[in-house]
């Protein structure tokens, strides 16, 4: 009798991915074997997130029904009746702490209006939310769709603080802010918090410095310069004043504007080296031991994104620095498409496709992966701008306006919808021809309480991409299930009859996962 093949197939999303199971006659030489092994696990992830910078102060007060399709956009855990998730479940938002060059107008500087930033306290600590209403709407919007954190993010001081009275330096060799003020500045923050809390809302984290080592003085935004000891005296007044008020909130530093900053001195004597700076118990700037100070340290991957195995370099020296401090954890607390890339791609012109969605999924992967980030962050959840910044698309319009979704969106939705806070990184070691290039990515991730999976893959090929999945550790029980993001879909749900073999289909990041959502 001839030898019995048996194959069962079933079509996914319309013929495109197919998951199979079969006894192959000889070794498939294009098949990439993926080996997952629960029992060996790394970091915890504490959350996905974006910033309501610049445009959540006008965004949220535009019609219910609009407002609300970016919110689920961004915020939704819930599903459509095709089981399409209707957002990508971000678990934390970054509210903006605005200096009030918005007041100020065009006597600000700031030359574009949308990134004058109102302020919630005025110069007598009174807390108003006149300016910050749309802000309010959609921090709350997060809260009811049961987003998880919130975080206040700060770029420069009041501008009745700073040195110039405006929300940008006059100079890159002096920060804007004067050290009698800090006490002043820390007082202006409680006020903010002690405020949003009166109106509902809890501030887990607030940032009081956002990449100190950028010379902001070109107008462009609200920023301002800081060195290593500024820093240290702002949070040590900070948690000072946090202690006094009774807030919870705790205090993340330090934003760098790149992650060499945070691990050498690059090129910002004095503003660099933040790791040993802030978190060793011989550095006269320690932070460390304060009780309002997070446990972590924070970046943004700019301009250290290609070529691949330079940034995975430069990402392996930014995960040795970090385990040098016990209990240390890294942030990617900003990002977006920046510069040239070395011809890899441009940040200039907004691209709705698949090409920026599929460069950004491949920096979620080095963070998490190679620098053992627990945390990434988007930069603006929405943009207004011709340019590879944002989530969801709008039109630059005050009062009402259209919107767009990007792939970029749901791109990152196949991470953050379902790597849930708590959940832990897992061993996935990805073998074959042509493994080690960065095309093909892999990455896996349990949830300690259901023992659930969620493995995410990336296939920037311009063919499909065969992957035998292997799991150890007995780890294959429950129903499992696909979603697809590529240039027809967006995180398109199907049931699959198997995990054990997958096609990934180019250009496409795929989510398995055998957990319940």
């Amino acid at each position: 009798m001839p030898k019995l093949i048996v194959a069962l197939c079933f079509a996914l999303f319309w013929g495109r991915l197919w998951a199979q199971a079969f006894v192959p006659e000889k070794p498939d030489p294009a098949m990439l074997t993926l080996t997952v092994d629960p029992q060996i696990s790394y970091q915890t992830i504490d959350h996905f997130g974006a910033s309501d910078a610049w445009s959540g102060q006008f965004v949220g007060n535009w019609p219910e029904h609009k407002k609300n399709a970016i919110a689920d956009l961004l915020f939704s855990k819930e599903r459509d009746g095709r089981g399409d998730p209707l957002g990508i479940g971000l678990s934390l938002w970054r509210m903006n702490l605005g200096a009030g060059s918005a007041e100020q107008g065009a006597a600000s500087g700031i030359k574009d209006p949308w990134r004058r930033a109102p302020s919630f306290v005025d110069k007598d600590g009174n807390f108003t939310v006149k300016g910050q209403k749309g802000q309010l709407w959609l921090a709350n919007a997060a809260k009811k769709r049961q987003v998880e954190y919130l975080l206040a993010f700060i770029n420069s001081p009041p501008v009745w603080l700073t040195r110039n009275g405006k929300a940008f330096a006059d100079t890159g060799r002096q920060s804007n802010l004067a050290r009698k003020n800090y006490g002043a500045f820390a007082d202006f923050i409680v006020a903010s918090l002690k405020g949003l809390r009166e109106q509902g809302l809890t501030v887990d984290f607030v940032s009081p410095v956002n990449e100190p080592q950028w010379d902001w003085e070109d107008g462009g935004q609200e920023g301002t310069p800081f060195w290593n000891h500024e820093i240290a005296g702002i949070v040590r007044s900070l948690n000072g004043k946090l202690k006094k008020s009774g807030l919870s909130a705790k205090i993340d530093i330090a934003e760098a504007g790149q992650i060499e900053y945070l691990y050498g001195e690059h090129n910002r004597p004095g503003r660099s080296n933040q790791i040993v700076e802030f978190f060793d118990s011989s550095s006269p700037h320690f932070l460390g031991e304060l009780e309002h100070v997070s446990k972590a340290i924070s970046g943004h991957s700019y301009f250290t994104t290609s070529p691949f195995q330079e940034a995975v370099r430069k990402r392996e020296l930014l995960a040795t620095a970090v385990q040098q401090v016990p209990e240390l954890k890294y942030w990617m607390s900003e990002y977006c498409i920046l510069g040239g890339n070395n011809g890899e791609i441009s940040g200039n012109r907004k691209d709705l496709g698949m090409a920026p969605a599929l460069y950004m999924a491949q920096v979620i992967h080095n963070d998490l992966v190679v620098a053992n980030a627990s945390a990434w962050h988007w930069w603006l959840a929405i943009s207004p701008y011709d340019y590879k910044d944002g989530l969801v698309y709008i039109s630059k319009s005050e009062a009402d306006g259209e919107l767009e979704e990007s792939k970029l969106l749901w791109a990152l939705g196949n991470y953050s919808r379902f790597i849930r806070p708590g959940y832990q990184r897992i061993s996935a070691r990805l073998h074959g021809e042509n493994a080690a290039n960065g095309n093909v990515l892999a990455s896996a991730y349990r949830d300690p309480d259901s023992a659930g999976l969620v493995v995410v893959l990336v296939n920037a090929n311009p063919t499909e991409a065969k992957i035998a999945l292997q799991l150890k550790s007995g780890q294959t029980e429950g129903n499992w299930t696909a979603y697809l993001t590529d240039s027809d879909h967006d995180l398109a749900f199907r049931e699959i009859s198997t995990y054990k073999e997958v096609l990934v289909p180019s250009g496409s990041v795929l989510t398995l996962t055998n957990g319940v959502y």
